[in-house]
């Protein structure tokens, strides 16, 4: 998703633009929602090709025959306008990716992925072919990944190639290297059926080989080749050569027909004989695809505040800003913004407890001085957390000074907050006062809260490591940068694990609604993308009850295969186990580590065992033996809960004032920009951002633990990599 620009309108049709999905010559395609909620594409047609009367006949044509189009494996047409003055269509939004994204970044697909993928895309072909439609334009591109199966999209509404019109009769229209050899030679009055069954060996090919039949390069290449050459099937697996081979006959009517295609996919040994209808496939996918669907889908729920920068004044300059110069206010997506308070350089450094004294700017080390970039750290230093955390930065700052060839050395000032709302302001005017280059913390919802605007005025980056609270993201902090997973989707490693490690088709979720709106993310989300394209039934508790086996029971009784608690409570998730283990059910239960105390072992009793909880932090224990030397042999004692977080958060800030050549100086608001600048490998996990201020929230950012019978929890391991 790209954010609208200054020349978008508000809406197109009553659709209100959310962010754009994509541009072209010939149109631009908008994510918008529909007056009822639903999120749709919306591809709307560029004024100076609507103003060809031919053009817009064709558009009419071709929109109304799609609108008649119907299939489990289509992508329906839900509005349009062939009369504005720049037509539209919309379309249901699918946030899956696409093929090309799937193959190009993860190889060929297994065969038993490839034949339900073509069976599907076949039966999509069928319905479209038996409405009078004719795709024209199928490829990888144009297949979409959901993760109860493929989606086929564009029926060549918006494509064409130069500035031809949509569908001129002279032009050849498509992609090379998925054209049939009629299209590829402008033939248009033997473009038909055939024609997209030949582009669908093409995909079928390139799916089941990651190669192209008719190879890449310069396009007039290609179409010779499509014309004149045979396909390239030698990386196609045996027994899909003789049927994807078929497809790609140079003849329309040597091709078998897309009904007969999706046939022989569904059962091999008839080769183009009409087969029962295939039942419902589990894992059509392999398992690390099934993950990048599932993550596409959840952030579908990630719906971005529509911003756009305002029209330039037509003057010979901007209009004066009576505001002081600042950061630019960067709206991230609404319901979850991946956050830090940024400002000021920023560099790690090392101290005792309590209130440290405060570096000079400059220290002399052997063969000559270095700059000196101080980092404030605050936190409630009484509680194990926050003293984990101070620990875990300082051995980063001390590592870091200790590091060969470095051009400035990190020193950390450390203020106890208490956790509380005064104190934490006192601490934030501290190290504005003292022109920290970073701070890290606060450590509770309500100190950051407090602290964060007087952040936000000096410029200075705030780095949360184990918070996370939608009332941050309500500040709109252009300074706050967050490096932990987003509680909003823990569901996301919960799902990674019903789809890849223990498979289900029904899940159910016991929403407790004791919680309040704390368990509603994870709900809405295991409904919206049900683990392993299956189904998501929810039973709900009232906060005023206790006795949990009426909605157990109505789980049982719909055939729930794993069951996922949403609250935050471990006594009532106790009371959820123990109802449980009473109906008999030994499936996965699941969790998040709100409930993940040894209150819930002692009082779930054996009904806990085996449950599994998600987690936005690793077990310190299993991190790199470098970290875990380090931190006993300066602490004489384990690492604590976040430590190796607050590690990584150091580093993050390091390497952005490297970034900035930090041998002086730094200009505030500097760190802030480049602290998400490319991704980080950290001691703890992986760090991705989608822009310079975002966290891409994905599976690799939370952390699995498994109830044992010995009264503990045992680490599985980083949700995307449990097996």
């Amino acid at each position: 998703m790209r954010p609208l620009t200054a020349d978008d309108p508000e809406d197109i049709g009553g659709h209100r633009l959310l962010a754009r999905l994509g541009s072209g010559g010939m149109g631009v395609v908008h994510l918008a929602r529909t007056p009822g909620g639903a999120l749709v594409a919306i591809k709307s047609i560029r004024a100076e090709y609507a103003a060809d009367p031919a053009f817009r006949a064709r558009f009419r044509r071709e929109v109304t025959a799609v609108r008649g189009l119907a299939g489990p494996w289509l992508v329906p047409v839900v509005a349009a306008d062939t009369q504005a003055r720049e037509p539209w269509l919309a379309t249901e939004f699918v946030p899956g990716p696409s093929l090309v994204e799937a193959v190009d970044g993860h190889g060929a697909l297994p065969v038993a992925a490839v034949r339900i993928l073509g069976s599907r895309l076949a039966d999509a072909l069928t319905a479209v072919h038996a409405a009078g439609v004719v795709h024209r334009d199928v490829k990888p591109a144009n297949v979409l990944l959901a993760l109860d199966g493929p989606r086929l999209i564009d029926f060549g509404i918006a494509q064409a190639g130069g500035a031809t019109a949509l569908t001129a009769p002279d032009a050849v229209v498509g992609t090379p290297g998925f054209l049939a050899p009629e299209q590829a030679q402008a033939r248009a009055d033997e473009v038909g059926p055939p024609s997209d069954v030949f582009s669908l060996g093409c995909v079928l090919a390139y799916t089941a080989s990651g190669r192209r039949p008719f190879g890449t390069g310069n396009p007039a290449g290609v179409l010779f080749r499509t014309v004149h050459e045979e396909p390239d099937l030698a990386d196609v697996p045996g027994e899909l050569r003789p049927l994807i081979g078929s497809c790609l006959a140079k003849d329309p009517a040597g091709r078998p027909t897309a009904a007969q295609v999706g046939a022989a996919l569904r059962d091999p040994r008839i080769p183009l004989a009409r087969a029962m209808p295939e039942e419902r496939t589990e894992h059509w996918l392999p398992p690390a695809l099934l993950r990048v669907v599932a993550e596409r889908s959840a952030r579908a729920l990630d719906v971005p505040t529509p911003e756009r920068p305002a029209r330039q004044p037509a003057d010979d300059g901007p209009a004066a800003d009576p505001t002081p110069a600042g950061p630019p206010d960067v709206r991230l997506p609404n319901r979850r913004r991946f956050l830090l308070i940024g400002g000021a350089a920023a560099s790690a450094v090392a101290v005792g407890g309590g209130i440290t004294a405060y570096v000079a700017p400059w220290r002399g080390r052997p063969g000559g001085a270095l700059p000196v970039h101080t980092l404030g750290f605050q936190a409630d230093l009484s509680g194990p957390a926050g003293r984990a955390q101070e620990r875990g930065a300082r051995l980063a700052v001390e590592e870091h000074n200790k590091r060969a060839g470095i051009t400035f050395e990190l020193a950390l000032d450390s203020v106890d907050d208490r956790g509380q709302a005064a104190p934490a302001v006192r601490a934030a005017r501290r190290f504005v006062e003292k022109k920290a280059s970073a701070v890290l913390g606060p450590g509770t919802p309500a100190a950051a809260l407090a602290a964060g605007p007087l952040y936000q005025q000096s410029r200075t980056a705030m780095v949360l490591i184990s918070v996370d609270d939608d009332r941050l993201s309500a500040t709109k902090l252009p300074t706050l940068r967050v490096t932990r997973g987003p509680e909003h989707f823990l569901a996301l490693p919960l799902a990674a694990y019903l789809t890849g490690v223990r498979p289900v088709d029904r899940t159910a979720v016991i929403d407790d609604r004791a919680a309040g709106e704390a368990g509603q993310p994870l709900t809405d989300l295991l409904v919206q993308a049900p683990p392993n394209g299956g189904t998501t039934e929810v039973h709900s508790v009232a906060a005023g009850r206790d006795d949990f086996a009426p909605a157990v029971r109505a789980a049982l009784a719909a055939k729930a295969q794993a069951v996922v608690f949403s609250g935050t409570s471990p006594e009532r998730a106790a009371r959820c186990a123990r109802a449980l283990a009473a109906a008999g059910f030994t499936g996965p239960r699941l969790g998040t580590w709100h409930i993940m105390t040894p209150d819930f072992l002692e009082q779930a009793a054996t009904a806990g065992r085996d449950w599994v909880f998600a987690t936005p932090f690793t077990d310190p224990a299993r991190v790199s033996g470098t970290f875990r030397t380090a931190y006993r042999d300066t602490y004489g004692t384990a690492p604590g809960r976040w430590s190796p977080e607050a590690y990584d958060a150091v580093g993050l800030i390091a390497r952005a004032l490297e970034k900035l050549g930090a041998a002086g100086a730094v200009e505030p608001g500097a760190v802030t920009e480049r602290l998400f600048d490319g991704a980080y490998q950290g001691v703890a996990k992986p760090l991705r951002f989608t822009t310079g201020t975002s966290l891409e929230p994905t599976a690799s950012l939370y952390f699995l633990f498994q109830a044992d019978g010995n009264g503990t929890f045992r680490f599985r391991g980083r949700s995307d990599q449990v097996t």
